[in-house]
This record gives structure tokens, C-alpha cells and sequence, in this order.
């Protein structure tokens, strides 16, 4: 059609009232020819007009969907599709007639359409949605004359209040970045795209059904509520798959908890080999069995068909977006596959109604679908004889008798309810917006005409009403439906009808039925998707750097226990972990028992010792008078044996359980019996030595030999050791403490705390060491009067038990040190220390009392009285005996018996 041809047309047109509606500045009206390479107008009265359907109306929807599939390059579109295509556009011609038939809903008022396809291509898409917008861009005719010379009378064009769609996120996208320039609302029934909610970008957008974010929150929900930390991604290369997944990743890194081991995309022309590749990149990480996929049907298909040729069924543990949903397709001979996948789609319902409405569409009564003839040949796979087209010899003729339903397989197709939702929901907003502007008119008033489109979107925005499936619809501040998802997992075993079972439902928040889900082979048990298993109790983690998912796990070794769950703590002192080391618990506190084997012995041998000694006590006693007992000495005798048998009494407090009334005895009596004893022998073989060495040089007795003298010399001696005591005593009082690490081996389950008395090795010995001095010094006499005859007095038994003495003494001293370092050091000491004072004991009583004690009982006949002699003569006849011992080691020395004079 020529320029003049289309300026007489509108010359001869009648005019229509109503100036043109609301005009856009040039600047847009440039920038569009820039865009498109030609005017609007052009293009609105070109012969090109796309094919579309015009349903007349008082107020005119636009509408936008895929009637036909991507054609291939060059070709805009492709074949029809039925249930994209064709049952969402008949859904949005059944909610017109259920709305203009209402007498409640816009009452008086028509609601028109032009519904335009989009053949599943965004830039197509956009061609075609210039037929909404030119009636609101301002057009210069000034130029424009009619022959008669008259100004053209140019006809009011179509104006379209807002537009229903599109399906495609990727078309809404590119249709709404033109729609808002010209404040045309729109109102989506399948775009998911979370960039949609950018009500900056996008703030002409609505939509019915929830964006991608809200199913991404769900699939983290889900993910999280079967304990997986590890999981990878799958997105088909294009906005849907990759705006899902970032939704996924962005909620998850907010959530957190939850790591993605790797995050794949699947390009949109795939490469042969290209999904064995992703399997095999999958494996890299085999501990992150979840998959979390957003991808079209393809796409999981030929996953699903690579993981099957890896022999790798039921390795992967899928959650698919609602482009898997429920549907079939993609797991097509791949169920084993496929089995316990969980999949997510938006909750929705078959709407009755609309079935009894599209299974009576014929061709006769759906004239106004000018792509239906199209759809009823591929439905019925028959051939409608057309005007100048060449029938196809393959397919049969359709006879127009054919029914849906009864001829075809017909199923509502799963988006059907939420156009029909974004049909009343332009309604709603509009009757809203009629009450209030238009109050007492029937029809459209002059305040809607023309409709204000800012103002309907407030309108659109405020709608709140039951959808189709009985489900409130409304808009968030940014357009968004709430979000409702019904959770599916496809089931293969144990199951009478292998297929997608529901498991639960998401509304801005999980409710998921963990009963009702089954795993590979019927298996209840949910499997693991984790990088790391959770640490055994005692073990700390220690997290890999940047994988905040992915730990170590590391004992907490010795005495530490697990503080929190990345750090051990050692113990107090008094303290051992628990078993699990998960806290610590009191060290059992031990001393030595009477039953132990390390204390049978030691008072065995003292038990037996203080037996002896009071035998030997008693017998002095019972013949106190008689020769041997005061030829011994009566008063130092009576004396040594008290501390023999304190020696043998020790014993006993070094085994007693330590309080502080034992440790004070202990302190007491460890010393004094040795001090005792050593004493007495000390003074006795001191006196013997200088009577012998002053009777070399005068016959007058020394002094202090008297038992007196002798009684005063031994207990000035045995007031040294116990003025050290009593000075210890008020410098350290006496206590009981529990040593923590004499028994603190590697392992704490054998750590003891040992109840003790403050005593130290070093004070222990200090404790004896006055008694050890005497006892050297006992044995230097000793050795000294080694050439008495021991006729004549007691120096050389003496003698033998100091030299026993001294042995025992040297064998205890590497034996008390050399144990320090064993786990029963304490009970190894305290048995070294009473064994060797009761040998001691025994040594003592055994060289100076026992015979003596033997002769009393066993030979009284020997226990009579010597004659007299003076000091003299004894100091004389000793004098002799030891020259002769000098000339002759062969002869017995002393042969003569003489008793000396004790009373000297």
C-alpha cells in the first residue's frame, strides 16, 4: 500500500470523537525508528500487520503467548504448540467470556482483546508487541492533506490498557523494557525470572506466578531439610537456567550452611560428548551427590542419559526446578535413573471449567482462534482442505466431526490456571478502579478514557481475591506472586504405580514429609551429600581454607577435651577428659590400701618385728634382774628396744589413709624410732670405746659411764631429732595434699591423684637424716672397738649390725630414687622405705636381743652370775687378748671368760 493511497483512506474514513490518546514525546518516537528501522505508523498500516486475534471490546487486553514454537534461521516461527501455545491462549479467551458474563465483575463493561503470538523468540516478540503501544505515540500529519485540500480525518487507533504475558522470561524481559516507556501494565502468567522483581528495572511487571528466587529458597529449604552441606549445580545456558541458579547460590551463601561444589553450565548448543563431560566433572567431587539443576526438558534428559551410559544410576541425587516438575518426558526410559528426585512446582490446579470450556471447541464454534484450524490438524494428525494449498497425500482429511478428547489425548496444561488468574486479576484492578473513578456510571466514564496506566498498576498492585484454584492472588511490592510449591519426588520402588508422589509443600516456609520419601531401591534412609562427615565426639574441626563446608577432623589428643567445635582445651590439673572428651571430669583420687601387694609385706615383716620386740620386751622384763639382762645394759636396752619397736610401728602410719593427724605421727615417729635405736647404740659402743682407750693410758674409768650418764647421752641425742620435728612442725604444719602428677601418664584414663602427706622425697630423707648420721657414726665406733673381745662386751654384734645396717641403707637409696620416674612410684617408695626400717629393726633385734632372749628361755643354766673383777683386770686381760690377736689371726682370742664390772 503507497503513501497516497493510505492518506485518501484515512480522508475517506468517518471520524471517530476523541482526540488521540496520550502523545510521547519525539524523542521516543525517534529512538523507535532508530530501534526498529521504520515508523510506527509504517508499520501499523503496512500489509506485513502480523496475524493476530482482535476480540472487540469497551476496554482492550493485550495478550502475548508462544502459539508457535523457534523456527529455524531465517524463519521466525515454528510449528504450533498445543499446550504452551494453544491451551494458555484459549484460557485467556475463556476468562474474558467468564468475566464479561459476570454481572458483578466490570458490570456494563466489555472486555476486548488482541492477542498477538511470540513464536518462543524475544526479538519476534517485540516486533509484535509495537501493535500496544501505537496508539500512544504522537504523530505528526500537518504534512497530510485530502485532495479536497480538507485536513484527513485519522481514525482513533487502538489503544491497549495492559497486556497478559509473556510465557518466556526472556520475552517478558524484552517486552517490558518497551511497555514501561509507554506505562502499559503488564501482567505475567509463566515468567519466573528473578530479574523481574527489579521494580526499578522493571516496575511495569507483574505476574500470577512466584518468581525463581522463591523457588530457589524452597530447593535450599529442601536441600537443608535432608542434612545436605555439599551439593553441585546444572543450568541450561540461557536466563531461566542461569538466573535459578544464582538465585540458588546467592540464598544459600545468606542462608548459610550449605557449600555448591561445583556450579555447571549447559551451553545452548551442546558439543557430542559435552554431557559425559559434565558427569565425569560431576565426579570430581562424588561427595557432593546432590545436583541441584535448572535446565529444560533436554537438557535433564541427555544428563540423565550420561549419567545412565557412566553406569552411574543412582550415584546422583537430583532436585529439579519446575521445568522438571512433574513431568515425563525428561525421564523417559531413564527411570532408574531418575528415581528419588525431588522437584519443585508451583501449586496448582486443573480448572474444571476450562476443560468442559476447550473439549467442545470445534472449528465451527471457535472461529475467533485463527490458529486453531492449525492446532486441530496437529491434534487430530488430519489435513484441512484450504483455498490454493496442495493437500498432503500422507495425512488423512479432516472431516471437522473430530472431538477433543475422544479423538486426541487431552491434557490441561499446567500454566492454564494462572492465565486465567492474570486475566481477573487486569479485571479486578480495573473494576476497582471504575468504582472509584466512575462511581454512578454504567459504563467506561471520561476519567477512564483514557486509563491512566500508573494508576492502574497501583490498582493491580492492591488486588487481592480467590484465583481459579481457590488460592489467594496477590502482588508484593515488586509485582511477585507468594510463592506456592508442591514438592514431588519421583518413586520407582515399593510403589504399585511407579511415579511423581507428593512429599510436601513450600509456602514461605518447608513442610516436608520425610516418611513418604524413598530413595534408590526403596530405601528410606535419606542419602549424604556432604563434603565431610560430622567429627566424632572428641574431635575438633579443622575447616579447609575458602570450603567452609569441608572440614578435617582432629582428636583432641592427652588431656584436652573438645571447648567448642573447632577448639580443644586442655584440662585442670585435678581434672581428665570424659571418656568422649567432651568436657572433663574429676581425676579418681587413690592411696595405698592394706590389701594392696605393696602393703602385705611390709606389715607382714612389721606385724612380725613387733611381735619379736615385745617378746624381747617382756622377757627383759619377766627377768629383769638376772646376769644377761644387766650384762646388756637394762636401761639402753630398754631404751633400743622402744625404738625398735617404733621402727616396726611406722609401718603402719606410712600405710594408714593420710589425714592430718597421721601425717603429723608420720613426721614424729619416721625418725624418732631410728634416732632412738642409733642413739642407744651410739652411747653403748662409745663407752666401750673410751673404756678401752683410757685404760691404755690409766686405770681410772672415765667419765659419764654410769647408766645414768648413759641414759642422759642418749636422750640429748634423740632430743636433736625431735627439736627438728617440733621446729618443723611450726614451719610447715602437718596436711594432707593429693599430688595430680606423680600418676599422669599419656594416657588419662589411667591419671590418679595420689592422696599424700606433704612430704617430699628430699624432706623424707631429711626427715632421716639425723638418724643416718648416727648410725655412721655408730658404725665408725664400731669399727673401733672391733678388738674388744666380744667376752667381754656387746661391740662386735654391734659392729655386725651397723655393717647390715649400712648395706640395707646403701641397696634403699638408688631403690627410692631409681622409681621416681614409675607410674607406682609412691607405692614402690613406701614399701623400699618400711621394708628397709623394718630389716633394720630386725638386724638390731636380731644380732643384740634375740640370742640373749634365746639363752634366757632356752639355757637359764648360762644365765648366772661371773665373779668380779675389777676395771683393772679387765682392761688388762683385753689388753693381752687383742696383742695376741695381733701375733696369732689363727687362735681364738679371750680365752679366759670375764664378765667386767657393769656397776663401774
Amino acid at each position: 500500500m503507497t503513501s497516497q493511497h493510505h492518506t485518501a483512506s484515512l480522508c475517506h474514513h468517518r471520524r471517530i470523537s476523541g482526540a488521540p490518546g496520550q502523545h510521547v514525546g519525539s524523542l521516543i518516537h525517534v529512538m523507535w525508528i532508530v530501534m526498529m528501522g521504520f515508523t510506527p505508523e509504517t508499520w501499523a498500516s503496512s500489509e506485513t500487520q502480523p496475524h493476530s486475534i482482535k476480540i472487540e471490546g469497551d476496554i482492550t487486553l493485550g495478550g502475548l503467548f508462544p502459539v508457535h514454537s523457534r523456527g529455524p534461521a531465517g524463519v521466525p516461527c515454528g510449528e504450533i504448540k498445543k499446550e504452551k501455545g494453544i491451551h494458555r491462549m484459549e484460557a485467556m479467551l475463556y476468562a474474558l467470556d467468564q468475566i464479561n458474563s459476570d454481572p458483578d465483575l466490570l458490570p456494563n463493561i466489555t472486555l476486548g482483546a488482541r492477542i498477538l503470538d511470540t513464536c518462543s523468540r524475544d526479538t519476534y516478540a517485540l516486533e509484535q508487541s509495537l501493535t500496544f503501544v501505537q496508539a500512544l505515540i504522537q504523530k505528526d500529519n500537518s504534512d497530510v492533506r485530502c485532495s479536497n485540500g480538507e485536513p484527513p480525518i485519522i481514525p482513533k487507533p487502538e489503544r491497549v490498557v495492559g497486556v497478559i504475558g509473556a510465557s518466556a522470561s526472556s520475552v517478558s524481559i524484552m517486552v517490558a523494557n518497551v511497555l514501561r516507556l509507554f506505562a502499559i501494565p503488564q501482567i505475567s502468567y509463566a515468567s519466573p525470572a528473578p530479574e523481574l522483581s527489579d521494580n526499578n528495572r522493571y516496575d511495569f511487571f507483574s505476574r500470577v506466578v512466584p518468581p525463581d528466587s522463591f523457588q530457589a529458597q524452597a530447593m535450599v529449604d529442601i536441600v537443608k531439610a535432608m542434612g545436605w552441606n555439599y551439593v553441585s549445580t546444572l543450568a541450561s545456558e540461557g536466563n531461566y537456567g542461569e538466573s535459578g541458579v544464582d538465585a540458588f547460590i546467592q540464598i544459600s551463601r545468606e542462608a548459610g550452611g550449605l557449600c555448591i561444589a561445583q556450579s555447571i553450565k549447559i551451553p545452548r548448543e551442546p558439543r557430542p560428548g559435552e554431557f559425559d563431560k559434565i558427569i565425569k566433572r560431576l565426579m570430581e567431587t562424588s561427595n557432593a551427590r546432590g545436583v541441584i539443576i535448572f535446565a529444560n526438558e533436554d537438557d535433564i534428559k541427555r544428563v540423565l542419559e550420561a549419567a545412565k551410559r557412566a553406569n552411574l544410576t543412582g550415584q546422583f541425587l537430583f532436585v529439579g526446578s519446575d521445568s522438571w516438575g512433574a513431568k515425563n518426558s525428561p525421564i523417559l526410559n531413564l527411570e532408574d535413573v531418575a528415581e528419588g528426585a525431588v522437584t519443585i512446582l508451583p501449586k496448582r490446579a486443573s480448572i474444571e471449567g476450562f476443560d468442559q470450556y476447550f473439549t467442545t471447541r470445534s472449528l465451527e464454534n471457535n472461529r475467533r482462534n485463527i490458529w486453531f484450524a492449525e492446532f486441530w490438524e496437529d491434534d487430530f494428525k488430519c489435513k484441512l482442505t484450504r483455498p490454493g494449498i496442495r493437500g498432503d497425500s500422507g495425512l488423512r482429511k479432516c472431516t471437522g466431526e473430530e472431538r477433543i478428547i475422544q479423538d486426541s489425548v487431552y491434557e490441561q496444561e499446567g500454566k492454564v490456571q494462572f492465565v486465567i488468574d492474570a486475566v481477573y486479576a487486569m479485571a479486578h484492578a480495573l473494576h476497582s478502579m471504575h468504582m472509584d473513578l466512575c462511581p454512578s456510571s454504567m459504563g467506561v466514564c471520561d476519567k477512564m478514557d483514557p486509563v491512566d496506566g500508573r494508576m492502574l498498576l497501583s490498582y493491580i498492585r492492591a488486588v487481592s481475591f480467590n484465583g481459579s484454584a481457590g488460592t489467594g492472588v496477590m502482588f508484593n511490592e515488586n509485582g511477585d506472586a507468594p510463592g506456592r510449591y508442591d514438592i514431588f519426588q519421583y518413586q520407582l520402588s515399593n510403589t504399585t504405580i511407579p511415579g511423581y508422589k507428593i512429599i510436601g509443600q513450600w509456602t514461605n516456609h518447608l513442610r516436608l514429609s520425610a516418611e513418604d520419601m524413598q530413595w534408590s531401591g526403596g530405601d528410606k534412609l535419606v542419602p549424604d551429600s556432604v563434603c565431610s562427615f560430622p567429627c566424632e565426639s572428641g574431635e575438633r574441626k579443622r575447616m579447609v581454607k575458602g570450603v567452609p563446608c569441608c572440614w578435617h577432623c582432629e582428636l583432641c589428643d592427652g588431656y584436652q577435651y573438645l571447648l567448642d567445635e573447632f577448639n580443644c582445651d586442655t584440662c585442670p590439673f585435678d581434672m581428665r577428659p570424659t571418656s568422649n572428651r567432651t568436657g572433663c571430669r574429676p581425676t579418681p583420687i587413690i592411696k595405698l590400701e592394706w590389701s594392696s601387694p605393696w602393703a602385705i609385706i611390709p606389715v607382714f615383716l612389721a606385724v612380725l618385728g613387733i611381735l619379736a620386740t615385745s617378746g624381747a620386751i617382756i622377757t627383759f622384763i619377766r627377768f629383769n634382774d638376772t646376769p644377761i639382762v644387766r650384762a646388756s645394759g637394762r636401761e639402753l636396752s630398754y631404751v633400743l628396744l622402744t625404738g625398735i619397736f617404733l621402727i616396726y610401728l611406722i609401718t603402719f602410719l606410712m600405710i594408714a589413709e593420710p589425714s592430718t593427724g597421721v601425717c603429723a605421727f608420720r613426721r614424729l615417729f619416721l625418725g624418732l624410732g631410728m634416732s632412738i635405736s642409733y642413739s642407744a647404740m651410739l652411747t653403748k659402743t662409745n663407752r666401750i670405746y673410751r673404756i678401752f682407750e683410757q685404760g691404755k693410758k690409766s686405770v681410772t674409768p672415765p667419765k659419764f659411764i654410769s647408766p645414768t650418764s648413759q641414759l642422759i647421752i642418749t636422750f640429748i641425742l634423740i632430743s636433736v631429732q625431735l627439736l627438728g620435728i617440733f621446729i618443723w612442725f611450726g614451719v610447715v604444719p602437718p596436711h594432707t595434699t593429693v599430688d595430680f602428677d606423680e600418676l599422669h601418664p599419656p594416657n588419662p584414663e589411667y591419671a590418679r591423684g595420689i592422696l599424700k602427706c606433704d612430704m617430699s622425697d628430699l624432706s623424707l630423707i631429711g626427715c632421716l637424716s639425723y638418724s643416718m648420721v648416727l648410725m655412721v657414726t655408730c658404725t665408725v665406733y664400731a669399727i673401733k672397738s672391733r678388738g674388744v673381745p666380744e667376752t667381754f662386751n656387746e661391740a662386735k654384734p654391734i659392729g655386725f649390725t651397723m655393717y647390715t645396717t649400712c648395706i640395707i641403707w646403701l641397696a634403699f637409696v638408688p631403690i627410692f630414687f631409681g622409681t621416681s620416674q614409675s607410674t607406682e612410684k609412691m607405692f614402690i617408695q613406701t614399701t623400699t622405705l618400711t621394708v628397709s626400717m623394718s630389716l633394720s629393726a630386725m638386724v638390731s633385734l636380731g644380732m643384740l636381743y634375740i640370742p640373749k632372749v634365746y639363752v634366757i628361755i632356752f639355757h637359764p643354766e648360762q644365765n648366772v652370775q661371773k665373779r668380779k673383777r675389777s676395771f683393772k683386770a679387765v682392761v688388762q686381760a683385753a689388753t693381752v687378748s687383742t696383742h695376741l690377736s695381733q701375733k696369732s689371726s689363727d687362735k681364738q682370742n679371750g680365752e679366759t671368760k670375764v664378765e667386767p664390772d657393769r656397776s663401774q
